[in-house]
């Protein structure tokens, strides 16, 4: 089998936990993936320069073992008053059953990406991965200047090649049926909606990099059969949800086993843009609202009230309950356990796969 993107990134095992940020990645679960063989990934797309250093900082506390760090590629996002008003008018309900008074203003919507940027710089992870977008020649020269290896996002072969243009070293190929937002970003998203079993193959076949399949993966059969189409290795996110180590919420962690597998949907209610996630009353609630939303991240910063108020208060009604397709096989048990039974899993079937 081709263990590229293992000697690509110094590790034992070519699988990579996906970057999950909001909180369900803690630096926790990030060493003991990595002090199992595979890549722990911080999901660094909400953290301020100051909170990812921290959080840096305590995963190299915990493991001397190499991580990774993805960063969300800021796009095109116009402020929009009336938007923003008529969005707050429709939520309104939802505060008063938190309790809650909307914000009276927002100054800033997302983290400093170019401060973000010379963080992940200085820190040099073994791995820095994108969302949402491609980095420039130049940046990611930057960076594998400073000793990183750099991943794109691709949710179509297009997305695939443009990446490679730029000089990254390996592509994430993230189907459909993933957990989260939708890495989307040469075409509407609805355009991009190519299932993982499809996806894979045909980046496979498009570049000449090593590629990471994405999407729906949750066991053993999942990583065999993705190295059977050609990956390089995976990536999986709500498989990890579940684990003791995750920072996901206690009623998010208990959504996960035994869903079913129509229980996910794509929405753009919480943030502005795309993302599956387990279905609720809240994005039932924006399924037929006829106004625009504000961008993204725009929507993020003025839902944030709401999701913060509704974990306290254990309403996962209103939180954003991301998780991908195969939510329902999700296994809570420590993150170290779930390494070592997924490469079981896999060698079972495949011997030295993974």
């Amino acid at each position: 089998m081709n263990h590229a993107l293992a000697k690509l990134l110094n590790i034992r095992h070519p699988l990579i936990q996906a970057p999950m940020a909001g909180g369900p990645t803690t630096p926790a679960m990030v060493a003991a993936v990595s002090n199992a063989g595979a890549l722990g990934s911080i999901g660094a797309g909400y953290l301020t320069p100051e909170a990812l250093e921290r959080a840096i900082g305590e995963v190299r506390t915990a493991s001397d073992r190499p991580f990774g760090v993805n960063l969300f590629v800021p796009g095109a996002c116009k402020r929009d008053a009336a938007r923003v008003a008529a969005v707050n008018a429709h939520m309104a309900e939802f505060r008063r059953e938190l309790g809650i008074e909307a914000p009276s203003a927002i100054d800033e919507v997302a983290p400093d990406f170019e401060a973000q940027l010379e963080a992940v710089l200085v820190a040099a992870p073994a791995l820095v991965s994108t969302t949402f977008g491609a980095l420039t020649a130049a940046q990611v020269d930057r960076l594998q200047s400073a000793g990183c290896r750099v991943a794109g996002t691709a949710t179509t072969v297009a997305e695939a090649r443009h990446l490679e243009a730029t000089g990254v070293d390996a592509i994430v190929a993230q189907g459909f049926e993933a957990g989260g937002h939708r890495g989307s970003f040469l075409d509407e998203f609805d355009r991009s909606a190519v299932g993982t079993l499809a996806l894979v193959p045909q980046i496979v076949d498009a570049v000449s990099l090593p590629v990471i399949a994405s999407g729906g993966i949750m066991d053993g059969r999942g990583i065999a059969a993705a190295r059977c189409l050609g990956a390089a290795g995976v990536q999986m996110g709500t498989a990890f949800l579940a684990t003791d180590e995750s920072g996901a919420k206690p009623e998010h962690k208990a959504a996960l086993p035994g869903a079913a597998d129509t229980a996910t949907t794509l929405t753009a209610a919480f943030s502005g843009k795309p993302a599956r996630g387990l279905r609720n009353r809240f994005i039932t609630a924006f399924e037929h609202h006829a106004d625009p939303l504000p961008d993204y991240p725009e929507q993020n910063a003025w839902t944030k009230d709401i999701r913060a108020a509704a974990a306290a208060q254990h309403r996962p009604e209103f939180m954003s309950l991301w998780a991908g397709q195969a939510a329902g096989m999700a296994r809570p048990m420590p993150t170290a356990e779930l390494v070592a039974t997924l490469i079981r899993e896999a060698r079972t079937l495949i011997p030295d796969c993974i």
